[in-house]
């Protein structure tokens, strides 16, 4: 009888013990609504083939990522590169661990505002989202052109801030004359005909800005096997993205905008922001730099990119995955 009770309470503690190990292969997501942070969101689709369970949460910018990272509350993190840098610089715990997407952004103008270039925008009223990657290129534009701009009356160019959900309707509404606006919100306009592209923002010193995946210092020090794990993940999802685009337009399309986007708007946002996995300390540096010289973000210390870009479990995952 005695011999009985003990078998079960080994097996109820193994139980226990086996629930506990699960318990801590649980990945907490941070991510964001476009469509080219669609694979990310695919991760959570196949972790359990990776061996995790991945916890997704959408905020509505990066910078929402990064307050929840500060918080506690995340472990890996889908953000623009400026959230991610200004995030470090304000104290975040996080390294730069791959990038997923890269370009993304559209200089968007209505159709009858005359704007057939950046120095156009002179006497313009422009949208932008504060604090977005968006808000950094549209600045750099605007100082390659060499015109001031600010939120307030009285330079060359008047900064509307508005919510990325929000830039379409203040075009629509002739509110803005223009907006730096991300995918698909940029594609749609164009597609519904009360947007014209101006340019793709991609000639400043930054080039196409990619799109970062952060992780926090604890999770990457002290749960290395786990971050392994989503790593392999990550590569899985965006190589299945790239390697089979229907999928990736169902599920985007029909998953994570419930059939609020067309195929059209799906493919034009993806063919200026594709997936990828790659990222290097120069360009989050570069990106520093411009930051720095635009003001958007207004770091004390800006953070040295060497120091927190660390791709050592994405060069693993990709190699054991044999993709280059």
């Amino acid at each position: 009888m005695k011999a009985n009770v003990f078998r079960k309470t080994l097996v109820a503690a193994a139980l226990l013990a086996a629930g506990g190990a699960q318990a801590q292969d649980v990945v907490r997501l941070g991510n964001l609504k476009f469509a080219h942070y669609g694979a990310v969101s695919y991760i959570k689709e196949i972790a359990p083939k990776c061996g995790i369970k991945v916890e997704e949460r959408v905020f509505a910018k990066g910078l929402d990522v990064m307050q929840a990272i500060i918080a506690g509350e995340l472990d890996v993190g889908a953000t623009a590169s400026e959230a991610a840098i200004s995030g470090r610089a304000g104290g975040a715990p996080i390294y730069v661990v791959a990038g997923f997407a890269k370009g993304g952004v559209r200089l968007v103008a209505r159709p009858d505002g005359g704007i057939k270039g950046v120095k156009d925008l002179k006497g313009k009223k422009v949208g932008v989202t504060r604090g977005g990657i968006q808000e950094v290129l549209l600045m750099a534009e605007l100082q390659k052109a060499g015109l001031t701009a600010d939120a307030a009356p009285g330079k060359d160019v008047q900064i509307i801030y508005l919510a990325y959900a929000d830039l379409n309707q203040a075009l629509l509404g002739k509110n803005i004359d223009a907006m730096m606006q991300s995918e698909p919100q940029s594609s749609q306009a164009i597609n519904k005909g009360f947007g014209v592209e101006v340019i793709k923002p991609y000639d400043t010193p930054i080039g196409e800005p990619v799109r970062t995946m952060v992780m926090t210092e604890k999770f990457y020090g002290t749960k290395h096997a786990v971050a392994e794990k989503f790593m392999r993940c990550f590569v899985m999802a965006t190589n299945a993205f790239i390697k089979d685009p229907a999928l990736a337009e169902k599920y985007v399309r029909e998953t994570v905008f419930k059939g609020q986007i067309t195929k059209d708007d799906f493919d034009d946002a993806i063919s200026n922001s594709p997936y990828t996995y790659d990222i290097t300390p120069a360009h989050i540096q570069t990106t520093t730099d411009i930051m720095v010289k635009t003001g958007v973000g207004r770091m004390a210390k800006p953070p040295v990119a060497t120091q927190w870009v660390k791709t050592d479990l994405l060069d693993e995952a990709k190699k054991s995955l044999n993709i280059k």
